[in-house]
């Protein structure tokens, strides 16, 4: 029964995402900024023992806002959420609440500025989130199959080796596929030689997305962020990995447009 609730929540969901996606602009920063708003709402709540405040309210507004000023200016977007960030941390002080607002915000900014790049931005964010789906179902089945050793069983009882070797595996075979038929991928121009061990190191950055939300909600206490999507738990719960590996990709292509 929870496979079955997982399957059709993703089925549900990954309609309109994919047409966000697609279309880009006002639209996909629409999306990014309702899932920061409602990150940040799950993160509050998470924190403040199940309670969100005007002021959590006025933060998730921030971070949407935040997600939309991509499409004008980045600049201004990265600037909004740092500034939330520090106000919140003042207002509240407590650290965590400004961590969150980073967590919520700076990836969600990164993604929505992916998709704006001019340079096949549809692409990018198209073969990235490819990437990231084949980590999740690779790391699933090889961890069910195989098993064996955990990888952090303090943090997340069920990861294993196998799962976290299939999940580079499944990445390293999506993103060789990507470059072979379609000869563009989030790592933009590159062959097979170099697409292929940046695929199997971007597993393990999801991976590791994923292993900072299950270390945070372990330290409130809670085994998912919220109910939003049925079967699957909330929405950090859904976009863990993609967060931590979009901000990654983010960073190297800024740094390549640099170069």
């Amino acid at each position: 029964m929870a496979l079955r609730t997982r399957v059709i929540s993703a089925v549900v969901l990954i309609p309109p995402v994919l047409s966000a996606v697609w279309f880009g602009g006002w639209a996909f920063a629409g999306l990014a900024g309702l899932a920061s708003a409602l990150m940040t709402w799950e993160w509050f709540r998470m924190a403040s023992s199940g309670h969100f405040t005007l002021f959590g309210g006025g933060v998730a507004v921030g971070l949407a806002f935040a997600c939309l000023s991509v499409v004008v200016n980045p600049l201004v977007s990265v600037s909004v959420v740092l500034s939330v960030a520090a106000l919140a941390i003042l207002i509240t002080k407590r650290a965590w609440i400004g961590w969150g607002v980073l967590y919520a915000g700076l990836p969600s900014v990164a993604l929505v500025w992916l998709r704006g790049a001019e340079d096949h931005g549809r692409d990018i964010l198209l073969s990235l989130m490819l990437v990231v789906w084949a980590i999740d179902i690779f790391a699933y089945v090889f961890g069910r199959l195989i098993g064996g050793p955990l990888l952090a069983p303090s943090i997340s009882p069920k990861k294993t080796w196998a799962g976290l070797l299939g999940g580079m595996f499944g990445a390293s075979l999506v993103g060789a596929a990507l470059v072979t038929y379609s000869g563009v991928s989030f790592a933009g121009q590159m062959g097979l030689l170099m697409i292929v061990p940046i695929c199997a190191v971007l597993a393990i950055v999801e991976q590791a997305g994923d292993f900072l939300e299950s270390w945070v909600k372990r330290c409130w206490g809670v085994k998912d962020s919220s109910g939003l999507i049925p079967g699957h738990g909330g929405v950090m719960d859904r976009v863990d990995g993609l967060l931590a590996a979009g901000l990654v990709v983010a960073a190297g292509k800024l740094i390549a447009d640099w170069i």
